[in-house]
């Protein structure tokens, strides 16, 4: 599905927002969003010892024994270990829920480590702070493009934060490999951050594959399957996979704003009209995660659309 495409994502700078250029940077956003469903995100907050120490935390967390990679830490369902896949022999993933707690952080790491690991919880923690904020940057300017400014505070209060971190191994081929699956994300929205090894692509609307050029300030913002549900179909969560070559780890962390459990996730009444009839059925965040990650569901590219489409 799809060829390759000498086109770019969007780029979009956060490094000084003010005043004057906010509403350039949320129309950047929105044209983004709408036609792509992604774009690149330059945002120097992140210090470089921090950026050094998060990649040193993913080799230390990926080198620890199967054994504890396999203990499920998390609270948040279907975010064990992945790995070990003979579909996907290159790929191993973990999940850290909450990761914007400090508490909870190290209560994991204090699984992983039962000595502790404080350096390595810090370093999640803070990572995980400063995304967070740009994440919430964005999602209010896309609240804020689509007039419903008004739900502003229900949208983020029904909001946890995922973070999974994630290991490619190097195929030793310059034929390029596959490391992840075509898939699109069911989360509110996804922002990836990864070290300089390539990999990622994203499919366009006609169906051809962006290479994404890693930089050390650049993240990939996405939308996810909720927030398209969510904007009525107003907004685009694209297809996206990693293919590897060469010789070198890709290393990447992923964080995953979604829905809580319990929450009722549907279209604002605004969103909805003669010119924009519903297209998804309110759903359970956990209820559509537990569809995505059944046997049938996870055959399903078209998930959303098969589980809550009219």
């Amino acid at each position: 599905m799809g060829s390759e495409t000498s086109q770019k994502l969007p780029v979009i700078d956060f490094t000084n927002i003010n005043l004057a250029n906010r509403e350039l940077v949320k129309s950047q956003i929105y044209e983004a969003v709408v036609e792509y469903g992604c774009f690149e995100a330059t945002f120097d907050k992140i210090p470089l010892e921090l950026r050094k120490a998060i990649f040193g935390s993913l080799e230390e967390v990926f080198d620890l024994p199967l054994e504890k990679k396999l203990v499920n830490v998390c609270k948040m369902k279907h975010q064990e270990y992945v790995g070990q896949s003979p579909m996907v022999p290159l790929f191993e993933s973990l999940g850290i829920d909450y990761a914007n707690n400090f508490e909870r952080v190290k209560s994991i790491t204090n699984i992983w480590w039962p000595e502790g690991n404080l350096n390595f919880s810090k370093t999640i923690h803070s990572f995980t702070e400063i995304i967070t904020e740009l994440d919430q940057l964005i999602r209010k300017m896309i609240l804020e493009s689509l007039g419903v400014q008004k739900y502003m505070e229900e949208h983020m209060n029904s909001t946890d934060y995922l973070l999974r971190v994630m290991k490619y191994k190097s195929p030793q081929t310059t034929d390029p490999k596959l490391g992840l699956v075509n898939h699109t994300d069911q989360s509110i929205t996804t922002i990836l951050y990864q070290n300089q090894v390539g990999g990622l692509e994203v499919m366009t609307k006609d169906e051809k594959w962006i290479s994404y050029k890693p930089s050390p300030n650049s993240f990939v913002v996405m939308i996810g399957d909720s927030l398209k549900a969510w904007s009525n179909g107003r907004l685009h969560s694209p297809f996206h996979r990693v293919m590897m070559s060469g010789n070198e780890t890709r290393y990447s962390l992923g964080l995953f704003a979604v829905p809580k459990g319990g929450c009722c996730f549907k279209a604002p009444d605004e969103l909805v009209d003669d010119e924009h009839p519903l297209l998804f059925k309110p759903f359970d965040f956990a209820d559509f995660l537990d569809y995505r990650c059944s046997e049938k569901g996870r055959m399903d590219q078209f998930s959303l659309r098969t589980y809550c489409g009219l």
